[in-house]
């Protein structure tokens, strides 16, 4: 350091020097002295060094060196994480805005350079489609795999890294909260889902060392009520953007979560979060097959929007009983035979996991068809629906009219695939399997063989 003087501002000349003749590591290794040296850089306030930062982790990021950005970031936040949490805050913004300017500028590259090609008549040169017929890739893939991918590898590691330095400090909560939602994002953008679950694995275990953290004001506290809700809003965004990238393994998990952190908290979410969190869980439910918890799900929603929505209007609740009361219609017929099959069921996992599925929506114990059906009827869904769908409820659950039974579905049916963007006509085919089912028992009914022993 003797050799740049004794003030930061000479060594970020000689970095400046040593830029303009095309040598960025020498310039980066000069800025480096500066943070390696603890006791000299204490003697300097922000105002000095955050330029001298700056310059650092742009060469940080022109040189893809993210290792070397850690070690300087980490030196920097031990010098302001208690005096001056802004220029803290400042500084990593800028980098990953760097970071992500960079690695966008690069997208677009490699989508040019695919377009620039030379002879527009003859796109596919024999050393093409060699290539193609070795690797699978087509030319969009090979351009991306040279220019797109080592940005990309830089700007998820910039994430990671970032992520692990704020992750006990209470002094940059919003932040670390702010940087998990923009490498969601990241994930989403660049279809990185290997990347997304390490993702919710990495916030998964930060979440479980904050619980283990000894109380000083210096530490995140989950005890704290608005630590809660940052960490409740952030799993809230990762089940978003884990149905967007149709992860629903992570989806479930983030479910959990959500329930968990709900369950550490002493007041009830606001209703709006509520309701957020049953329509994702009908969601997730729905693309997993599970039909009754879906219902269960909507019915839940139902409940929540009548009892807390206090302008409703007659509109939207019947809209949301009609969907409640199809979805329920929808779910499968149980057996015939229930003792018959517990008698040969081996595996108990299936009633362990609809107790777990049951707790994630606050029931005591699992919910059945027919209950639901019960409950729908209880609480005035059925006569909250349109009139055709009331018919169809009687249709299926009260009346006994084989001949006419598969008519009578088919005409709501029609009216439900005529009606354009309906969430309804999910529910569709499920409707016309429970109709055969229905239609055959009732078959049976009137059918029944009679046995006669000689």
């Amino acid at each position: 350091m003797a050799r740049y003087g004794q003030r930061p501002e000479n060594a970020l000349k000689r970095a400046n020097e040593f830029i303009e003749v095309g040598k960025p590591a020498r310039a980066l290794d000069t800025l480096q002295e500066v943070f390696r040296n603890k006791k000299w850089a204490y003697n300097w306030s922000e105002s000095v060094l955050e330029p001298i930062m700056f310059k650092y982790l742009d060469l940080c990021v022109e040189l893809k060196k993210s290792h070397i950005a850690k070690e300087g970031l980490f030196q920097y936040r031990n010098l302001f994480q208690s005096v001056n949490v802004g220029s803290l805050e400042n500084v990593i913004r800028g980098y990953l805005r760097m970071a992500e300017e960079r690695t966008e500028n690069a997208r677009e590259q490699s989508a040019q350079a695919v377009i620039d090609i030379d002879d527009l008549d003859n796109l596919a040169t024999p050393e093409s489609i060699l290539l193609s017929a070795v690797s699978g890739e087509d030319a969009q893939d090979r351009s991306d795999r040279t220019i797109l991918t080592p940005w990309v590898k830089f700007l998820w590691e910039s994430y990671c890294q970032c992520l692990e330095l704020l992750r006990t400090n209470a002094h940059v909560e919003n932040l670390y909260h702010d940087i998990a939602r923009m490498a969601f994002q990241f994930c989403l953008k660049y279809n990185r889902k290997t990347e997304f679950r390490k993702l919710c694995d990495k916030l998964r275990k930060h979440l479980d060392d904050i619980c283990k953290l000894p109380t000083q004001v210096a530490n995140v506290s989950i005890s704290k009520p608005e630590t809660q809700q940052l960490n409740l809003e952030t799993r809230l965004h990762q089940l978003e953007f884990a149905i967007q990238m149709e992860l629903w393994q992570e989806a479930y998990k983030a479910i959990e979560d959500i329930h968990n952190l709900m369950n550490m908290s002493k007041k009830m979410p606001v209703p709006k979060t509520m309701a957020n969190y049953y329509q994702k869980l009908a969601m997730v439910f729905w693309k997993a097959g599970n039909y009754l918890f879906h219902a269960a799900a909507l019915f839940k929603l139902f409940q929540l929007s009548k009892e807390m929505k206090k302008n409703i209007t007659q509109e939207e609740l019947q809209r949301m009983a009609c969907r409640v009361l199809l979805a329920t219609l929808s779910i499968p017929l149980p057996s015939a035979h229930p003792e018959f099959d517990r008698f040969i069921e081996t595996d108990k996992s299936p009633l362990e996991k609809a107790q777990r599925l049951a707790v994630l929506l606050g029931l005591f114990q699992p919910p059945t068809r027919a209950s639901l059906l019960k409950d729908l009827v209880r609480v005035n869904v059925v006569s909250l629906a349109t009139p055709q769908l009331q018919d169809l409820y009687s249709w299926l659950e009260v009346e006994f009219h084989p001949l006419l039974l598969s008519s009578r579905v088919q005409t709501v049916i029609q009216l439900i695939q005529q009606e354009e963007n309906s969430p309804l006509q999910q529910y569709v085919k499920a409707l016309q399997d429970v109709t055969l089912v229905r239609l055959v028992r009732q078959i049976a009914q009137v059918y029944q063989p009679s046995l006669s022993i000689d």
